[in-house]
């Protein structure tokens, strides 16, 4: 596997990374300062692990976000461990064809990098693989020539160089250990996926470790980012989250283009919750539209919202400022405002006098959101110390009772504006 030769060799000194960080981020005259100071494997004495590797490093070329030509998208260059890697001679595997996992492969697959999808039905990889296109999710896309599908997974894993789960986080755990014993053991994987289980009250970042073993690197991509929107080209920002600062680093590199961009933070609890709790926001803000409440009040809810968010983020171990990134307000307003949330539309609908179950059976995606509050009312009151949960997390524990029946979204409403007056707080 590329990558793993790239990592078994040498890896970029700080001064490497120091001028990656300058293409990425800042400028190329910036990057020109640490250039000189830069040394290729080819004449620093390492020699790397793989023939096919030491035939493709190249020194570095042009900096993330450069528009391309045809020509030159068949030539991308990517910087992978300090060193720049034809994008071609890359491949990922994505586990799960969905709308999400779809307009991934479609973001590497622009870029030249070999994306292979890993789906359940053989018509629909008969489709992808003849006609490039996928009949259930973005059907009128043209997918790009370098995403293929399979499926059979262990094609897909044996020697990809990141594998990428796309599958919705209450179906993961079983998905997961179907495959565990494919997956091979040095291949970062990382999770598409956002969201609490139910049966553990578990993240994802808590899954993929207990299910595929601690001893791997492991990342976490979030943020506002449409499946929709991906697909057409749109500008898109995401967070990469991860405690392997190196793998973070490959992650933004592969990923940034023109229209898409990365960026890197070591919170991975910060955005796991992020990402869970905007989803039960964006069902509240859905209900607050459908009951025809106004501008006013959504934005009151959506902003006591996210103090909620910031305060179950930092009592579970992450940092507040997180809250304020891609990740958490981002992706909040994203999906409490944007016409392609799921979530918001459920809330919409419930708002509207309509019965969960017929919305749910209606709806061809998950809407991950109704299914993580009742796990997030369940984590806050098992694992969050204090007094009055009740006054601390009224909106996310208000949705609980709403989808379990226990109130309507009126009644919801009226508990929030009785509620004991005090001083505004933001965590």
């Amino acid at each position: 596997m590329l990558v793993g030769a790239i990592r078994g060799g040498a890896r970029a000194s700080h001064v490497q990374l120091m001028a990656w960080w300058c293409l990425a981020w800042a400028s190329p005259s910036m990057a020109a300062c640490f250039m000189p100071f830069c040394t290729p494997c080819a004449t620093s004495g390492t020699t790397p692990t793989s023939g096919r590797l030491a035939t493709t490093l190249q020194p570095h070329a042009r900096g993330a976000g450069v528009a391309m030509t045809q020509a030159e998208r068949e030539e991308t260059l990517i910087l992978l461990a300090g060193r720049q890697v034809p994008a071609a001679n890359i491949k990922v595997a994505i586990y799960g064809g969905g709308n999400f996992g779809t307009a991934m492969a479609c973001v590497l697959g622009r870029k030249g990098v070999q994306a292979a999808l890993v789906v359940r039905k053989a018509a629909v990889c008969e489709q992808i693989n003849e006609h490039h296109i996928n009949p259930y999710y973005q059907s009128d896309l043209l997918l790009p020539k370098t995403v293929t599908a399979t499926l059979d997974p262990q094609t897909a894993f044996a020697d990809a160089d990141f594998i990428f789960h796309a599958i919705p986080v209450q179906y993961s755990r079983e998905s997961l250990l179907k495959v565990a014993h494919l997956i091979p053991p040095d291949v970062p994987v990382i999770s598409l996926s956002k969201g609490i289980e139910t049966s553990s009250l578990m993240m994802m970042s808590e899954l993929l470790p207990e299910v595929l073993g601690h001893d791997r690197p492991f990342a976490y991509i979030s943020g506002p980012s449409f499946a929709a929107e991906i697909v057409q080209g749109m500008a898109t920002a995401v967070t990469v989250a991860s405690t392997d600062r190196d793998l973070a680093l490959d992650l933004m590199a592969l990923f940034t283009s023109n229209n898409f961009r990365a960026l890197y933070t070591p919170d991975v609890v910060g955005v796991e919750v992020g990402g869970a709790v905007k989803n039960v926001i964006a069902i509240a803000a859905g209900m607050c539209e459908g009951l025809g409440l106004g501008t006013n009040a959504m934005a009151a809810l959506v902003t006591r919202g996210c103090a909620e968010m910031r305060r179950l983020v930092v009592s579970l171990g992450g940092e507040s400022a997180t809250v304020f990134g891609l990740s958490g307000v981002g992706d909040t307003f994203g999906t409490c405002f944007g016409p392609l949330s799921r979530n918001r539309m459920v809330g919409y609908r419930l708002g509207q006098g309509e019965a969960l179950e017929d919305i749910v059976s209606s709806m061809s995606e998950v809407a991950e959101g109704v299914a993580t509050s009742g796990a997030l009312a369940r984590l806050v009151r098992q694992q969050v110390k204090g007094y009055r949960r009740d006054l601390k997390y009224p909106i996310l524990l208000g949705v609980a009772k709403i989808l379990e029946g226990e109130l309507t979204p009126a009644e919801g409403l009226k508990n929030l504006m009785e509620m004991p007056l005090k001083l505004e707080d933001h965590w």
